[in-house]
């Protein structure tokens, strides 16, 4: 099971709810110790996962002079806790409660010397149990678990080629344990209204940092409620005028009303000749969308003649090496 087989596989919410919901649990674990060790950085981006060839890694993480790292594999499906000293252990990803899971995390941190504790309340599930004490979630499929990361993985992949394109400030492509989805956020630069908070079990103080400044926000989710199935999305804080009457493309996408952001069916990119245009096309009129209503400064922000995987082409010092790399010439 790589990413090279069916890079864009079947994803149907029904078929790994019970895995989804299990496995959304867990990185709030590994997400949790993330939090708790690293320095705030602004907008939360000191709490989110990344993509890597294998699965979902915390990067790097300090404690004291040491740091660890945490990932999720899902090829061979293990957890791998690594310290800087070399020393790596690892948990089999298997049927367990997420109790069992938590408890096996902080003993493995402990027979490392990593003295590490959080919070056990999920956050941004309502009436969820304290990850140390619940047992109704036990699933993993293994199967399900490799086709979601390939769905990151080819995400990552076109939100990275999107996110090319912007010159202003801009997130890393992260994955948000909290609500479990991938996302890259663009910034206009200026200061928003402060936002009503009111999401379930995270603090408004959280939220409202979060969206200090206005963005045009794009993501992937795996579903649920009144989205059933996965699906893209793109929105904007605060929501200018006119932003939820805008044609996008392509014709599957849709503005709902009761989420407050466009929504693209998985299947839609899926299915189509070319996925990645079309998930262009989606990301990009949505943030235009988003950008002209609200009068963003677009000359300013953005680039433009840009080709994945090669320097601008307005700007003849760059060019690629026969390597791969990128090399100056003509620099001084």
């Amino acid at each position: 099971m790589t990413a090279q087989a069916a890079p864009w596989p079947t994803l149907a919410l029904d078929d790994w709810k019970d895995t989804y919901a299990t496995l959304h649990r867990w990185t709030q674990i590994v997400g949790k110790i993330r939090l708790a060790l690293m320095p705030w950085i602004n907008h939360s981006w000191h709490v989110a996962l990344y993509v890597t060839g294998r699965g979902l890694t915390t990067s790097p993480i300090p404690y004291g002079t040491r740091s660890l790292q945490i990932d999720f594999d899902f090829i061979d499906h293990r957890l791998v806790v690594a310290s800087s000293e070399g020393v790596i252990r690892t948990i089999a990803l298997r049927p367990v409660a997420v109790a069992d899971f938590y408890a096996l995390v902080f003993t493995t941190l402990r027979e490392l010397g990593l003295d590490v504790r959080i919070r056990p309340m999920p956050n941004e599930i309502p009436g969820a149990t304290p990850l140390d004490t619940d047992r109704e979630h036990a699933s993993y499929d293994p199967e399900y678990a490799n086709r979601f990361w390939r769905v990151l993985v080819q995400s990552d992949r076109v939100f990275t080629s999107f996110r090319a394109r912007f010159l202003g400030k801009c997130s890393p492509i992260h994955f948000f344990w909290g609500s479990f989805d991938m996302a890259v956020t663009r910034f206009s630069g200026r200061r928003a209204p402060e936002h009503p908070g009111g999401v379930p079990h995270l603090p408004d103080s959280v939220a409202r940092e979060a969206y200090s400044h206005e963005v045009s926000s794009c993501g992937f989710w795996p579903g649920s409620g009144p989205v059933p199935y996965p699906a893209y999305y793109s929105y904007a804080y605060p929501m200018p005028d006119g932003f939820d009457a805008a044609r996008v493309r392509p014709d599957a996408a849709f503005f709902s009303r009761e989420l407050g952001e466009f929504v693209l069916p998985y299947d839609a990119v899926r299915t189509a000749s070319d996925p990645d245009a079309v998930l262009l096309d989606f990301l990009q009129d949505t943030y235009e969308a988003a950008a002209d209503r609200a009068r963003w400064d677009r000359a300013e922000l953005e680039r433009n003649q840009v080709t994945i995987g090669r320097a601008p082409q307005s700007d003849p010092r760059l060019r690629l090496g026969s390597g791969g790399r990128r090399e100056e010439s003509g620099v001084g």
